[in-house]
């Protein structure tokens, strides 16, 4: 039987990976999709042959899942090879009917020997239903249920460096922390980017014109930098990166949206350390990686408990001003951000 989640999840299922020995039942999730796809490629890679594969893997999609299909999936023998492997994407087993919930959980609490489910999930989120109870108790009881989490910078800073080596491309930490804070910060944006990055220089070295020739940042990763930047009265700096955001062609009432989100969460961190809480608070909250949680309470610790109050008020009159004055709305936009900087200096 396999254990239920856990901070240690990732891990077990690393060591049994390595003992060629994954478990029955998984249930994949979370934001760094990378990993997931890897992970799942890993364990396809020990129990399923290529020259058995039509007759050894199933795989059910939303489009092509039925119930019954899915049980002979499972029951199926191997043909021709010791095991077989299930794998069903983005499919809710909460939200089903009572009858299939029943035939569900039927079938996962008695997997046979030879075979491995894995439900994954990456358009659709994972929110197991505790008030199902029945349901609830059969996938903590016969799964191991691994979230695939975004890294941490240092662990991805090592990530990126490793991957430029391989291309034959030297870069230096500091610029690789450079790229995660203008991307999602994800392996699956962080891979692309690297690939156009290295194909674009020319030198053995990456340099910071590089990055900046042919990444185009998001814009939560430029507010952000731009909320830095205000804290440290770096001014003309905060007002450089509202113009790249504009650049970005994004819509003004779309990028006030995101200023006003990031200094929501500001306000809010600045409540939680003045509450004596810490960055695992906010990021329950929010729903935040814990590394983006963290950068935002440090952010926060620069901004006093008034000048977030006054942010907000700030917001909220431009909002209304783009929607009711003719002023262009970059204008007023550039306007908002040197109001938060006069405020954060005072």
């Amino acid at each position: 039987m396999a254990k239920q989640e856990s901070t240690n999840a990732l891990q077990e299922l690393k060591a049994a990976i390595k003992a060629k020995k994954p478990h029955r039942l998984y249930f994949f999730h979370g934001e760094e999709m990378f990993l997931l796809r890897y992970y799942l490629e890993q364990v396809k890679k020990i129990l399923i042959d290529e020259l058995t594969e039509s007759f050894n893997f199933h795989r059910f999609t939303n489009e092509t899942f039925d119930m019954q299909s899915f049980a002979d999936a499972v029951e199926n023998l191997p043909m021709m090879a010791e095991y077989t492997m299930v794998q069903v994407d983005d499919i809710d087993l909460f939200k089903m009917q009572e009858a299939e919930r029943s035939k569900t959980m039927e079938i996962i609490s008695d997997i046979p020997e030879y075979c491995t489910v894995i439900f994954t999930y990456e358009t659709v989120a994972w929110k197991p239903d505790k008030r199902q109870k029945a349901l609830y108790d059969a996938v903590i009881g016969n799964g191991q249920i691994v979230e695939f989490a975004k890294q941490e910078q240092r662990e991805l800073i090592t990530w990126v460096g490793r991957h430029f080596a391989a291309l034959q491309k030297r870069i230096t930490p500091d610029l690789c922390a450079y790229l995660i804070d203008i991307t999602d910060g994800t392996m699956t944006a962080l891979r692309g980017e690297i690939s156009k990055i290295a194909a674009y220089s020319g030198a053995d070295d990456i340099c910071r014109a590089d990055i900046d020739a042919v990444t185009e940042p998001v814009p939560d990763a430029v507010a952000f930098r731009m909320a830095s930047d205000i804290s440290a009265g770096k001014y003309d700096d905060a007002i450089l990166k509202l113009q790249q955001l504009l650049k970005m062609q994004e819509e003004p009432l779309n990028l006030l949206g995101t200023i006003g989100a990031h200094f929501r969460r500001i306000g809010t961190a600045r409540t939680l350390l003045d509450s004596g809480k810490n960055a695992a608070e906010l990021a329950k909250l929010y729903g935040m990686t814990e590394y983006a949680a963290r950068k935002t309470m440090e952010s926060a610790r620069r901004f006093s408990p008034a000048f977030c109050k006054q942010a907000a008020e700030l917001i909220l009159e431009t909002d209304r001003k783009i929607k009711t004055s003719f002023d262009a709305p970059e204008r007023l936009l550039e306007l908002l951000i040197l109001q938060l900087a006069q405020e954060a200096s005072r």
